[in-house]
C-alpha cells in the first residue's frame, strides 16, 4: 500500500506528464490567469482545458478561486517541492559533458575514415 507522500508524488508526476498541463504551468509562472485566458492560446475546448486544470488542482500544482463570474488560476510553487526533493536523490550522477562527448565522437569518426 502506498503512503500519502507516494500518492502525492504520483499525482504530481501524472499531472506533469502531459504537455498541455506543462504549458499551462508555464503560462501561470508569469502571472495568475482567468480560466478563459488560460484556454485562449490552447487548441482545445474550454471544457477540455477545465479538465486539465482540475488535474493540476488535484495534484496541488495550482489553486483556483472564483471572483464574481471569473475563475482564476494560480500556480502553487511549493507544490513541486516533494517531487524536486525526490528527483535530487538522483543528482549524484555526474552530468554528461556534451562538449567532451562531441570531441570523442569526432576523434572516433576521424579514426574510422579512410585515409588517402
Amino acid at each position: 500500500m502506498q503512503d500519502t507522500s507516494e500518492v502525492h508524488l504520483d499525482a504530481i508526476f501524472m499531472a506533469l506528464a502531459d504537455p498541455t498541463r506543462r504549458a499551462i504551468l508555464s503560462m501561470l509562472l508569469e502571472d495568475d490567469m482567468a480560466v478563459t485566458d488560460v484556454a485562449a492560446p490552447l487548441p482545445m475546448s474550454l471544457s477540455a482545458v477545465s479538465k486539465h486544470l482540475a488535474i493540476l488542482a488535484a495534484a496541488g500544482l495550482i489553486s483556483q478561486e472564483k471572483h464574481g463570474r471569473v475563475k482564476w488560476c494560480k500556480l502553487e510553487p511549493d507544490a513541486m517541492r516533494s517531487a524536486s526533493v525526490w528527483m535530487q536523490a538522483f543528482g549524484q550522477f555526474e552530468p554528461v559533458n556534451l562538449d567532451a562527448f562531441e570531441r570523442f565522437l569526432e576523434q572516433d569518426l576521424a579514426r574510422d575514415l579512410p585515409r588517402d
